[in-house]
């Protein structure tokens, strides 16, 4: 079994909540994504983040404005709608349900390690 494969879908199942995570703390140019997710270890190519950040917007999950530049072409701010604020918390209820579930079941498994005897 190829653990990078496993480990690449581990991350892809919480990218859009984390994604939603940044976006939800204000309007947001989508480099600056990269950026935050980056200082977190949690690594995404724009090629990755452009598609997701169109689908959530064609879901009414997203927002955006274009913002004149300085230096170059026009730039496209992200922000969060009140339907995208809502599925939002929606997600964070199910990221806690599933992360208290899975340190229950880790914290079992070392508990029982820890505690488990060798008869003789």
């Amino acid at each position: 079994m190829d653990i990078q494969n496993t480990q690449s879908q581990m991350r892809k199942g919480v990218l859009e909540f984390c994604i939603l995570s940044v976006i939800r703390q204000g309007e947001v140019y989508p480099s600056d994504i990269v950026d935050k997710m980056k200082a977190a270890n949690l690594s995404i190519l724009e090629g990755t983040l452009y598609p997701l950040l169109t689908r959530l917007k064609n879901a009414g999950y997203l927002t955006y404005r274009w913002v004149e530049s300085n230096s170059g072409p026009p730039r496209k701010y992200f922000a969060m709608t009140d339907e995208g604020l809502a599925f939002y918390e929606t997600l964070e209820r199910t990221w806690k349900e599933l992360a208290d579930a899975v340190h229950a079941l880790t914290q079992d498994v070392q508990s029982h390690n820890s505690t488990e005897t060798t008869i003789y």
